[in-house]
């Protein structure tokens, strides 16, 4: 893990920092630098991190509580990381509020809505072209996370935005694979038809499609990836 001195001073910013260690730890697990099975020692943390083993201990908790270690007596935290069933529990769980969310941001729609939304399909497609894979993955989240925020809905968004964070480095790898890119952004282009067109129940249709179409890529990346596994190399794109 890459060293970081967070300035520990101890009192009233303590909470603060033992949350930006958790939020370090955390993007560490979720985009696979630190890998399921490997050990969370206080003592090395906080030297690599450079603060007390405080705010580790406290983060450690907190990525209990999210599921993602596991304390172990005599070993301590041990990372259980994403497997495969939380990925496609994850699908499965956007397919049903994903759609939702697209059906209340037709519904709330307006021409300034219209045009931001447009916009970054548009982009997209001209990342496509150029075959620019990185900025085509940071159009595909701001594709979402737009129409998240257009939902209007608090709660909604925050359960979305969670999800996704969650699932990151395979949606990158996902949209990646050949062939899927194209077929990503074709479906963007309708769900932002449908949205911009005010029409709520072709929305939330056409994105249940989406997600669903998203999830059976994930399950020939992740049969790719244990078939790599099997025969000692990985089977994911890089």
């Amino acid at each position: 893990m890459k060293k970081e001195n967070m300035g520990f001073s101890g009192g009233g910013e303590a909470n603060s920092l033992s949350c930006r260690v958790f939020e370090q730890l955390e993007e560490g697990i979720l985009n696979g630098s630190i890998l399921p099975g490997e050990n969370l020692i206080e003592l090395k943390l906080s030297a690599e991190l450079g603060v007390s083993r405080t705010p580790v201990r406290e983060a450690i908790r907190m990525l209990e509580q999210k599921g993602l270690v596991r304390l172990v007596p005599n070993k301590g935290a041990v990372v259980l990381g994403v497997d495969s069933k939380d990925l496609l529990d994850v699908y499965t769980i956007r397919s049903y509020i994903e759609g939702l969310a697209s059906r209340w941001a037709a519904e709330n729609i307006t021409e300034a809505r219209r045009k931001e939304l447009r916009e970054i399909v548009d982009l997209q497609e001209f990342y496509h072209l150029k075959s620019y894979q990185e900025q085509i993955s940071e159009m595909d989240s701001r594709f979402h996370e737009t129409i998240f925020s257009y939902c209007d809905s608090r709660t909604l968004q925050h359960m979305l935005r969670d999800l996704h964070h969650m699932i990151q480095r395979y949606r990158r790898q996902s949209i990646a694979e050949t062939g899927r890119t194209e077929k990503a952004i074709a479906e963007h282009r309708l769900i932002l038809e449908a949205i911009c067109g005010g029409d709520g129940d072709e929305a939330e249709r056409l994105t249940v499609i989406h997600i669903n179409n998203a999830k059976e890529n994930l399950v020939k990346l992740l049969a790719k990836e244990n078939k790599g596994a099997a025969y000692g190399t990985s089977g994911a794109p890089s």
